[in-house]
């Protein structure tokens, strides 16, 4: 069990892409936590640990990298959590404090939520700092609202589940990660008569950022990192 003189794990939400979009509680937490952990991808590349050095210097910190799997199989997703908090547990344990980047809000298909399970588990304190939301930043872009009073919101991974029965929900339907479901999802919408009120953007806040205002032109696969908003 953890003792009180332990360090807290702090999720932190950087935003979708534009180092602008980092909050003020956001840069003073990884100012402060001595330690950063960073998601790594396969190829190495580190976007979220990238967007942060734009907004807050982190020369002298140590740098935690953690490998995460993209394999669907639970178990193994699990012993990759297992793996990533035995190394923050770590420091934690020396009474050093923990920062997680994570990319837009650390409460939305946040990986931090697993880690933050375990650990807590494990008797250590945590923390969540909120950030901007990828589909907050994507209404932005296109400079719609998301939703008045008194109608609903859905927020739905595209491959999560059956898209039909979302899109015959009342309210704006938000669409994440439909990347590698491009064809099916536009074809979806082209059947329930939606594709001419939903948009799209890439990336949004990054160098690469595309905006799709007509969904017939996006290509039949868009990343990991694309979101559409779907208006009642």
């Amino acid at each position: 069990m953890a003792e009180l003189n332990h360090g807290t794990f702090y999720g932190v939400g950087i935003g979708p892409g534009d180092p602008e979009l980092l909050t003020l509680k956001a840069i003073r937490i990884l100012r402060e936590c001595p330690v950063i952990a960073a998601p790594r991808t396969a190829s190495g590349e580190m976007l979220a640990l990238d967007i942060a050095r734009q907004a807050v210097g982190l020369d002298g910190k140590i740098l935690l990298p953690m490998d995460f799997t993209m394999d669907r199989d639970p178990a193994k997703q699990h012993a990759a959590h297992e793996v990533a908090a035995d190394l923050a547990e770590e420091y934690l344990r020396q009474g050093q404090d923990v920062a997680m980047l994570n990319l837009g809000d650390v409460s939305i298909y946040a990986t931090f939520g697993y880690l933050q399970e375990i650990l807590e588990q494990r008797g250590y304190r945590t923390a969540m700092v909120p950030g901007v939301t990828s589909f907050c930043a994507v209404a932005a872009r296109l400079n719609t609202g998301l939703t008045e009073m008194n109608k609903p919101l859905h927020i739905v991974p595209a491959g999560g589940g059956p898209l039909a029965e979302t899109l015959d929900l009342p309210g704006t339907k938000i669409l994440m990660k439909s990347g590698r479901q491009i064809p099916r999802v536009v074809e979806t919408l082209r059947s329930h008569g939606c594709l001419n009120k939903a948009a799209m953007v890439q990336n949004c806040g990054l160098p690469d950022e595309t905006v799709y205002r007509n969904l017939e032109d996006v290509p039949d696969s868009a990343g990991y990192f694309a979101t559409i908003i779907v208006k009642e």
